[in-house]
């Protein structure tokens, strides 16, 4: 049985999922597809963890929490041990998961200290009758809930550090030139049929403090429906908030019956006709899986009950 208490019907067996690493623009410098295989690499063995849940009947919800902790735990992804800094020099995180089958969500911004968003994201859709907690609010949650604070250092990483140092600040306070790759997502469908999503960040380099992305926002960069798909985005999180991204993606399958991959190609457009960048991976009721970016690379993989393990990085093959 799942920790969701769920047991899984045994005639159902399908199930599917993806993840993301972030998206953005190849960065060519010495080294640079070393790094990327090693991204791959981590994503290849979150995917082989999530297949063997998946496999044993775990709800998606529960997969998709461990898939995106998993991600926040490796220094090499702009969310948990990897977030990038903000003007002041600190970090800030956020996240945000949501449950297709009941449409409960959690979510949570301007994190300081929090190892895991993702779970205290969980934790506040479990845990409160509310789907968003932020700030010191937030953290006073994480505590009263048991939940360890780490120290500020513990997020330090040589290329957040470098990429603070490099970044060059508008008069908005936001980065100008590429934006860092980093921000993690999964969706799952399980073999009951039920959809999850979750997603998670540190942001971008050189935020106003207090700027929350689209990453925590339920229905911009996080939306999971039974009834349609569980999407979860990357990318330039104001055009995402401004898109409702996920949420129009949802809706586009569900009322217009697009595919998954003709509702993100869509969505991704008007996207792009607001100046934004980024990607999103979807998975619909039947279990089929969309991973789509209308930039020069996005980090993701997927596998299912009748797919190996696939994962890419720039625009070759798609998955």
């Amino acid at each position: 049985m799942s920790r969701s208490g769920r047991r899984p019907r045994v005639e159902e067996r399908a199930w599917s999922l993806a993840i993301h690493g972030g998206a953005g623009e190849p960065h060519e410098h010495p080294g640079a597809r070393a790094a990327e295989q090693a991204r791959l690499d981590v994503l290849h063995d979150v995917l082989a963890a999530g297949a063997r849940f998946l496999a044993a009947g775990a709800a998606s919800v529960d997969v998709v929490e461990d898939a995106v902790r998993a991600l926040e735990d490796s220094p090499l992804f702009n969310a948990g041990k990897g977030a990038v800094f903000n003007a002041r020099g600190a970090h800030e995180l956020e996240a945000s998961i949501m449950d297709g089958r009941t449409l409960a969500a959690g979510a949570v911004a301007n994190l300081r200290g929090i190892k895991n968003s993702v779970t205290l994201a969980r934790w506040v859709m479990e845990r409160t009758p509310h789907v968003y907690l932020e700030g010191d609010g937030a953290i006073a949650f994480a505590e009263q809930q048991g939940m360890a604070l780490v120290a500020p250092d513990y997020f330090w990483t040589e290329e957040s550090w470098g990429a603070r140092k490099n970044a060059r600040l508008g008069e908005r306070g936001a980065r100008r030139g590429p934006p860092p790759h980093g921000t993690v997502g999964a969706v799952a469908r399980d073999v009951r049929g039920d959809l999850a999503a979750a997603t998670s960040t540190g942001g971008t380099t050189g935020k106003l403090p207090g700027r929350v992305g689209d990453s925590s926002v339920i229905g911009a960069g996080t939306y999971a429906s039974n009834a349609s798909c569980a999407v979860s985005c990357t990318g330039l999180g104001e055009v995402f908030i401004r898109t409702a991204a996920a949420r129009d993606i949802c809706a586009l399958v569900e009322y217009a019956r697009l595919t998954p991959r003709a509702a993100a190609g869509r969505v991704l457009r008007k996207v792009a006709r607001l100046g934004g960048r980024g990607g999103v991976i979807v998975v619909d009721r039947g279990g089929a899986v969309c991973c789509a970016f209308n930039g020069g690379l996005m980090y993701r993989g997927v596998v299912s009950h009748e797919r190996p393990i696939r994962t890419a990085a720039r625009r070759r093959p798609s998955v």
